[in-house]
């Protein structure tokens, strides 16, 4: 399941910093998720870090993209694989 950010956001800007895959954006009027790059934290930390230091408790599971454990899981490891560096160069 990824992510969203309501628009009960008042983009105090702490949540995107705290994304390990850089999912979390400036929209057109407030923070984004990507919910191709939201893994729920899933492989970095056992807990959503946007959710752990958001004030207004506005980043709820996105009802579009639900997801189980295990496709979180694939998800966080493809992000890895297109992070890491070509061994060739």
């Amino acid at each position: 399941m990824a992510l969203w950010i309501t628009d009960e956001c008042i983009n105090c800007d702490v949540c995107e910093p705290e994304c390990p895959n850089d999912a979390i954006f400036m929209g057109q009027e407030i923070y984004e998720i990507d919910p191709l790059k939201c893994t729920e934290c899933v492989g970095h930390f056992d807990e959503p870090q946007c959710v752990q230091v958001c004030p207004v408790n506005c980043i709820p599971v996105n009802p579009d993209f639900v997801e189980d454990q295990e496709t979180l899981w694939q998800k966080y490891r493809r992000l890895q694989a297109q992070k890491a560096p070509d061994p060739t160069v």
